[in-house]
């Protein structure tokens, strides 16, 4: 092929990559609410826009204390062991937040989330 050819070509393919990387990492919105759930049963919808602090207690009598604040949640206390709940910080849209030792389960309500791409 010539080099012209090559240059189209290439950049055909960064331009495409580029538009495929923003598309897939744009922000996501932030949900109006969450979902609490334990042992495998939703306990609690939270309205994120109204900021409140309670505690959820798991079947095997574990708890995790979740807060509300400027429309994001966070486990900001919990009696597992390795405390990675209490690690993903306060979010408002994304992943779920997991607490596999007490069972809890947080997830986002109305936000979109992307659990894989394909291109």
């Amino acid at each position: 092929m010539k080099t012209k050819t090559w240059i189209l070509l290439l950049s055909t393919l960064f331009l495409l990559s580029l538009i495929g990387s923003f598309l897939v990492l744009r922000p996501q919105p932030d949900a109006a609410q969450a979902q609490v759930s334990s042992g495998g049963k939703v306990v609690k919808t939270v309205n994120l826009r109204e900021n409140q602090q309670f505690t959820i207690t798991a079947p095997n009598g574990g708890e995790n204390m979740l807060t509300v604040r400027d429309g994001k949640i966070a486990v900001t206390g919990a009696t597992c062991p390795d405390h990675y709940c209490m690690k993903r910080g306060f979010r408002a849209s994304g992943t779920d937040i997991v607490c596999l030792p007490n069972q809890l389960v947080i997830h986002f309500i109305g936000a979109q989330t992307v659990d894989a791409a394909v291109g």
